[in-house]
């Protein structure tokens, strides 16, 4: 996620230009950005779409919202897909807000309404 971030932030981005996005503290090496890069690259997440003299530029192919959902889907899945655990988490940890909760009720409630017959 933190290197598709740059992609989405600019549109597209040379690999160096993803590394030096990235916060100083927690910058990767040039090499392991590339290796990382190249392996989204082949998992279709990613895509060149042109060359500046030895610089490949790249675009991400996924939107953050799709990368989201399935970085979420991933995590529940291991916990056998159960919501509820995570979500009561949430909620006794105090990350998630009365008014963040009554927006989740209308939004389920929206989603029941659409999936009705």
């Amino acid at each position: 996620m933190e290197l598709l971030e740059p992609l989405w932030r600019l549109g597209s981005a040379s690999i160096r230009e993803i590394q030096e996005s990235m916060p100083e503290k927690r910058r990767l090496e040039y090499t392991t950005v590339q290796t990382i890069i190249y392996r989204l690259e082949r998992k279709g997440a990613v895509r060149r779409v042109k060359k500046i003299g030895n610089a490949h530029i790249f675009e991400a192919t996924v939107s953050r919202k799709s990368a989201i959902a399935t970085l979420i889907d991933d995590f529940l899945g291991a916990f056998g897909g159960l919501h509820e655990p995570f979500i009561a988490h949430l909620v006794d940890s105090g990350r998630v807000s009365s008014a963040e909760i009554v927006v989740l009720e209308k939004m389920a409630k929206e989603r029941s309404r659409e999936t009705r017959p």
